[in-house]
Protein backbone atom coordinates (compact mmCIF):
# COMPACT_ATOMS: atom_id res chain seq x y z
CA UNK A 1 0.00 0.00 0.00
CA UNK A 2 1.14 3.47 -0.73
CA UNK A 3 0.33 5.68 2.08
CA UNK A 4 0.61 10.00 2.31
CA UNK A 5 1.70 11.33 5.69
CA UNK A 6 2.68 14.26 6.90
CA UNK A 7 6.27 14.50 9.20
CA UNK A 8 4.07 15.62 12.10
CA UNK A 9 5.30 13.69 15.33
CA UNK A 10 8.89 12.56 14.82
CA UNK A 11 8.78 9.40 17.60
CA UNK A 12 5.52 7.95 16.54
CA UNK A 13 6.11 8.51 12.67
CA UNK A 14 9.07 6.28 13.27
CA UNK A 15 7.50 3.77 14.42
CA UNK A 16 5.11 3.73 11.88
CA UNK A 17 6.97 3.90 8.74
CA UNK A 18 8.54 0.98 10.18
CA UNK A 19 5.56 -1.20 8.29
CA UNK A 20 5.77 -3.23 5.32
CA UNK A 21 4.24 -0.09 2.89
CA UNK A 22 5.41 2.59 0.86
CA UNK A 23 5.28 5.71 2.54
CA UNK A 24 5.15 9.27 0.79
CA UNK A 25 5.69 12.54 3.27
CA UNK A 26 5.36 16.05 1.36
CA UNK A 27 8.48 18.22 1.44
CA UNK A 28 7.77 22.45 0.91
CA UNK A 29 10.68 24.99 0.68
CA UNK A 30 12.53 25.36 4.14
CA UNK A 31 11.07 22.39 5.19
CA UNK A 32 7.85 24.62 7.49
CA UNK A 33 5.33 22.42 9.13
CA UNK A 34 3.46 21.48 6.39
CA UNK A 35 6.02 19.81 4.84
CA UNK A 36 9.00 18.58 6.64
CA UNK A 37 10.12 15.58 4.45
CA UNK A 38 11.79 13.31 5.75
CA UNK A 39 13.58 12.87 9.45
CA UNK A 40 17.05 14.15 9.77
CA UNK A 41 17.44 13.45 13.64
CA UNK A 42 15.45 9.31 13.23
CA UNK A 43 16.54 6.72 11.64
CA UNK A 44 13.78 5.73 8.92
CA UNK A 45 14.03 2.78 6.32
CA UNK A 46 14.03 3.66 2.53
CA UNK A 47 10.98 2.91 1.75
CA UNK A 48 10.33 6.52 3.36
CA UNK A 49 10.20 8.84 0.40
CA UNK A 50 9.57 12.74 0.40
CA UNK A 51 7.63 14.08 -2.65
CA UNK A 52 7.36 18.33 -3.47
CA UNK A 53 4.19 19.44 -2.57
CA UNK A 54 3.69 20.21 -6.46
CA UNK A 55 3.83 16.62 -7.36
CA UNK A 56 1.52 15.12 -4.96
CA UNK A 57 -0.76 14.72 -7.92
CA UNK A 58 0.83 12.56 -9.89
CA UNK A 59 1.56 9.90 -7.06
CA UNK A 60 -0.75 7.21 -6.81
CA UNK A 61 -1.64 7.23 -3.60
CA UNK A 62 -3.96 4.62 -1.82
CA UNK A 63 -4.42 6.07 1.72
CA UNK A 64 -4.01 9.06 3.92
CA UNK A 65 -3.29 9.12 7.56
CA UNK A 66 -4.48 12.63 8.04
CA UNK A 67 -3.19 14.10 12.00
CA UNK A 68 -4.17 17.90 11.94
CA UNK A 69 -7.62 19.47 10.54
CA UNK A 70 -5.75 21.60 8.11
CA UNK A 71 -4.65 18.61 6.17
CA UNK A 72 -8.07 17.99 4.91
CA UNK A 73 -8.08 20.78 2.85
CA UNK A 74 -4.02 20.17 1.88
CA UNK A 75 -5.52 16.62 0.59
CA UNK A 76 -7.85 18.10 -1.67
CA UNK A 77 -5.56 20.56 -2.69
CA UNK A 78 -1.99 19.11 -3.33
CA UNK A 79 -3.77 15.41 -4.12
CA UNK A 80 -6.48 16.86 -6.07
CA UNK A 81 -8.96 14.29 -4.17
CA UNK A 82 -11.06 14.48 -1.23
CA UNK A 83 -10.34 12.03 2.07
CA UNK A 84 -12.82 9.65 2.93
CA UNK A 85 -14.38 10.28 -0.96
CA UNK A 86 -12.14 10.52 -3.41
CA UNK A 87 -9.49 8.43 -1.48
CA UNK A 88 -9.10 6.34 1.80
CA UNK A 89 -8.29 8.03 4.65
CA UNK A 90 -7.95 7.72 8.61
CA UNK A 91 -7.71 10.55 11.22
CA UNK A 92 -4.55 10.06 14.00
CA UNK A 93 -5.61 12.09 17.42
CA UNK A 94 -2.07 11.97 18.78
CA UNK A 95 -2.83 14.43 21.77
CA UNK A 96 -5.10 14.83 24.92
CA UNK A 97 -8.26 17.15 24.10
CA UNK A 98 -7.57 20.92 25.29
CA UNK A 99 -9.76 23.36 27.44
CA UNK A 100 -13.20 21.86 28.71
CA UNK A 101 -11.57 18.49 28.22
CA UNK A 102 -14.15 16.26 28.69
CA UNK A 103 -16.52 18.22 26.53
CA UNK A 104 -13.90 19.38 23.79
CA UNK A 105 -15.32 18.18 20.37
CA UNK A 106 -12.95 16.50 17.91
CA UNK A 107 -12.65 18.51 14.45
CA UNK A 108 -13.51 15.10 12.66
CA UNK A 109 -16.93 14.62 14.92
CA UNK A 110 -19.37 15.34 12.56
CA UNK A 111 -17.79 13.10 10.09
CA UNK A 112 -18.21 9.21 9.43
CA UNK A 113 -16.31 8.33 6.43
CA UNK A 114 -13.18 8.58 8.00
CA UNK A 115 -12.51 6.62 10.80
CA UNK A 116 -10.91 8.56 14.18
CA UNK A 117 -8.10 6.65 15.79
CA UNK A 118 -6.70 7.32 19.19
CA UNK A 119 -3.66 6.46 20.46
CA UNK A 120 -4.79 6.14 24.02
CA UNK A 121 -7.76 5.38 25.69
CA UNK A 122 -7.40 8.17 27.73
CA UNK A 123 -7.78 10.07 24.52
CA UNK A 124 -10.72 8.12 23.47
CA UNK A 125 -12.42 8.05 26.66
CA UNK A 126 -12.28 12.36 26.83
CA UNK A 127 -12.58 13.56 22.99
CA UNK A 128 -16.11 14.15 22.33
CA UNK A 129 -15.93 12.11 19.30
CA UNK A 130 -19.43 12.71 17.72
CA UNK A 131 -20.61 10.42 14.77
CA UNK A 132 -16.93 9.67 13.83
CA UNK A 133 -15.87 5.91 14.23
CA UNK A 134 -13.19 5.57 16.59
CA UNK A 135 -10.99 2.59 17.13
CA UNK A 136 -8.04 3.46 19.31
CA UNK A 137 -4.15 1.99 18.47
CA UNK A 138 -1.59 2.33 21.74
CA UNK A 139 1.67 3.45 20.71
CA UNK A 140 4.65 1.00 19.31
CA UNK A 141 7.69 1.92 19.83
CA UNK A 142 11.29 0.96 18.08
CA UNK A 143 13.25 -0.63 20.95
CA UNK A 144 16.42 1.18 21.48
CA UNK A 145 17.89 -1.69 23.92
CA UNK A 146 18.50 -2.28 27.38
CA UNK A 147 21.40 0.45 28.02
CA UNK A 148 20.46 1.22 31.42
CA UNK A 149 24.11 1.99 33.48
CA UNK A 150 22.35 4.55 36.03
CA UNK A 151 25.69 5.37 37.02
CA UNK A 152 25.04 9.00 37.26
CA UNK A 153 22.86 9.46 40.43
CA UNK A 154 21.16 12.18 38.69
CA UNK A 155 17.34 11.96 37.41
CA UNK A 156 16.70 12.42 33.46
CA UNK A 157 13.27 14.50 32.02
CA UNK A 158 12.94 14.45 28.35
CA UNK A 159 10.56 18.02 27.58
CA UNK A 160 10.24 19.49 24.45
CA UNK A 161 9.07 23.14 24.58
CA UNK A 162 10.09 23.85 28.23
CA UNK A 163 8.80 27.37 27.92
CA UNK A 164 6.01 27.06 25.90
CA UNK A 165 4.37 24.06 27.18
CA UNK A 166 5.36 25.06 31.30
CA UNK A 167 1.70 24.06 32.95
CA UNK A 168 1.59 21.43 30.61
CA UNK A 169 4.88 19.80 30.80
CA UNK A 170 5.69 20.48 34.72
CA UNK A 171 8.12 22.26 33.51
CA UNK A 172 7.13 24.52 36.81
CA UNK A 173 7.97 21.82 38.56
CA UNK A 174 11.24 21.18 38.12
CA UNK A 175 12.66 23.19 40.80
CA UNK A 176 10.94 21.29 43.64
CA UNK A 177 11.92 18.56 42.02
CA UNK A 178 15.55 19.37 41.87
CA UNK A 179 15.65 19.71 45.62
CA UNK A 180 15.27 15.75 46.06
CA UNK A 181 17.62 14.85 42.92
CA UNK A 182 19.86 16.94 40.18
CA UNK A 183 18.59 16.91 36.96
CA UNK A 184 19.28 16.57 33.55
CA UNK A 185 16.78 17.84 31.08
CA UNK A 186 17.04 16.72 27.78
CA UNK A 187 15.17 17.09 24.39
CA UNK A 188 14.06 20.74 24.55
CA UNK A 189 13.15 23.01 21.87
CA UNK A 190 13.98 26.70 22.53
CA UNK A 191 14.46 28.83 19.68
CA UNK A 192 17.21 31.44 20.37
CA UNK A 193 18.69 29.78 23.46
CA UNK A 194 22.00 27.33 23.66
CA UNK A 195 21.91 23.54 23.09
CA UNK A 196 23.50 23.60 26.90
CA UNK A 197 21.32 25.56 29.87
CA UNK A 198 22.65 25.28 33.82
CA UNK A 199 20.46 25.91 36.10
CA UNK A 200 20.40 25.50 40.18
CA UNK A 201 18.62 22.52 39.43
CA UNK A 202 20.21 20.92 36.77
CA UNK A 203 21.32 21.12 33.14
CA UNK A 204 19.01 21.62 29.97
CA UNK A 205 20.71 20.04 26.60
CA UNK A 206 19.46 19.58 22.95
CA UNK A 207 20.40 16.22 21.74
CA UNK A 208 19.36 14.07 18.65
CA UNK A 209 17.62 11.07 19.98
CA UNK A 210 20.21 8.42 19.33
CA UNK A 211 22.52 10.92 21.71
CA UNK A 212 19.93 11.49 24.45
CA UNK A 213 18.61 7.93 24.48
CA UNK A 214 22.59 7.22 25.57
CA UNK A 215 22.79 9.90 27.81
CA UNK A 216 19.57 9.09 29.24
CA UNK A 217 20.24 5.22 29.66
CA UNK A 218 23.66 6.73 32.41
CA UNK A 219 21.07 8.28 34.87
CA UNK A 220 19.35 6.76 37.94
CA UNK A 221 16.10 7.49 37.06
CA UNK A 222 13.79 8.98 34.36
CA UNK A 223 11.55 11.61 35.75
CA UNK A 224 8.51 12.52 33.72
CA UNK A 225 6.54 15.54 34.63
CA UNK A 226 4.24 16.28 32.20
CA UNK A 227 0.71 17.16 34.08
CA UNK A 228 -1.58 16.90 30.67
CA UNK A 229 -0.41 14.93 27.44
CA UNK A 230 -1.82 12.12 25.89
CA UNK A 231 1.55 9.49 26.49
CA UNK A 232 4.72 11.00 26.32
CA UNK A 233 6.74 8.39 23.90
CA UNK A 234 9.72 9.83 25.88
CA UNK A 235 8.15 8.01 29.17
CA UNK A 236 7.99 4.04 26.88
CA UNK A 237 11.92 5.19 25.90
CA UNK A 238 13.11 5.71 29.13
CA UNK A 239 11.18 2.48 29.86
CA UNK A 240 12.64 0.43 27.07
CA UNK A 241 16.00 1.19 28.19
CA UNK A 242 16.05 -0.02 31.42
CA UNK A 243 15.28 2.71 33.63
CA UNK A 244 12.87 3.15 36.74
CA UNK A 245 10.34 5.89 36.60
CA UNK A 246 9.02 8.69 38.69
CA UNK A 247 5.83 9.78 37.08
CA UNK A 248 2.41 12.62 37.56
CA UNK A 249 -0.19 9.86 37.95
CA UNK A 250 -2.26 12.06 34.57
CA UNK A 251 -3.56 11.09 31.83
CA UNK A 252 -2.63 7.53 30.68
CA UNK A 253 0.29 7.25 32.48
CA UNK A 254 -1.76 5.30 35.34
CA UNK A 255 -1.73 2.33 32.58
CA UNK A 256 1.69 2.99 31.32
CA UNK A 257 3.53 2.27 34.30
CA UNK A 258 2.91 -0.67 36.43
CA UNK A 259 3.42 -0.63 40.52
CA UNK A 260 6.72 -2.54 39.69
CA UNK A 261 8.12 -0.46 37.23
CA UNK A 262 8.35 2.86 39.13
CA UNK A 263 6.32 4.65 41.48
CA UNK A 264 2.95 7.36 39.69
CA UNK A 265 1.28 9.46 42.36
CA UNK A 266 -0.51 12.94 42.22
CA UNK A 267 1.29 14.04 45.66
CA UNK A 268 4.56 16.27 45.24
CA UNK A 269 5.80 14.54 48.09
CA UNK A 270 5.67 10.85 47.13
CA UNK A 271 7.35 11.98 43.93
CA UNK A 272 10.24 13.92 45.61
CA UNK A 273 10.78 10.72 47.69
CA UNK A 274 10.67 8.65 45.34
CA UNK A 275 13.77 10.55 43.22
CA UNK A 276 15.26 9.98 46.28
CA UNK A 277 15.10 6.30 47.13
CA UNK A 278 16.06 5.53 43.44
CA UNK A 279 18.59 8.08 43.06
CA UNK A 280 20.28 6.37 47.01
CA UNK A 281 19.57 3.47 45.99
CA UNK A 282 20.83 1.78 42.61
CA UNK A 283 20.28 -1.70 42.97
CA UNK A 284 16.70 -0.84 43.91
CA UNK A 285 16.48 1.11 40.60
CA UNK A 286 17.80 -1.35 38.45
CA UNK A 287 15.10 -4.05 39.54
CA UNK A 288 12.24 -1.80 38.76
CA UNK A 289 14.35 -0.39 35.74
CA UNK A 290 14.09 -4.19 34.53
CA UNK A 291 10.57 -4.27 35.14
CA UNK A 292 10.04 -0.88 33.14
CA UNK A 293 11.21 -2.71 30.28
CA UNK A 294 9.22 -5.89 30.63
CA UNK A 295 6.07 -3.64 30.81
CA UNK A 296 7.00 -1.58 28.08
CA UNK A 297 7.85 -4.60 25.65
CA UNK A 298 4.46 -6.42 26.78
CA UNK A 299 2.68 -3.75 25.76
CA UNK A 300 4.63 -1.22 23.62
CA UNK A 301 5.98 -3.31 21.31
CA UNK A 302 6.96 -2.49 17.53
CA UNK A 303 5.40 -5.82 16.36
CA UNK A 304 2.10 -5.61 17.89
CA UNK A 305 1.40 -1.98 16.81
CA UNK A 306 2.66 -2.74 13.12
CA UNK A 307 -0.09 -5.48 13.19
CA UNK A 308 -2.81 -3.56 14.65
CA UNK A 309 -1.56 -0.74 11.74
CA UNK A 310 -2.13 -3.52 9.25
CA UNK A 311 -5.60 -4.22 10.40
CA UNK A 312 -6.96 -0.57 10.27
CA UNK A 313 -5.44 0.02 7.17
CA UNK A 314 -6.76 -2.89 4.91
CA UNK A 315 -10.35 -2.24 6.42
CA UNK A 316 -9.74 2.19 5.64
CA UNK A 317 -8.79 1.33 2.19
CA UNK A 318 -11.35 -1.84 1.55
CA UNK A 319 -14.22 0.59 3.07
CA UNK A 320 -14.30 3.88 0.96
CA UNK A 321 -12.26 6.04 -1.29
CA UNK A 322 -13.05 5.43 -4.78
Amino acid sequence: MRILLWHVHGSWTTSFVHGAHDYLVPLVPGRGPDGRGRARTYLWPATVREVPWNRLRGEDVDLVVLQRPQELDLVRRWLGRRPGRDVPAVYVEHNAPAGNAPGTRHPMAGRGDIPLIHVTHFNDLFWDSGRAPTQVVEHGVVDPGHRYTGELPRAGVVVDEPIRRERVAGTDLLPRFGSAAPLDVFGMKVTGLPHRLRFPFGTFEDLPQRAMHAELARRRVYLHPYRWTSLGLSLIEAMLLGMPVVALATTEAVEAVPPEAGVISTRLTTLTAALRTFVDDPARARQAGKAARAAALSRYGLGRFLSDWDRVLAQSAGGSGG
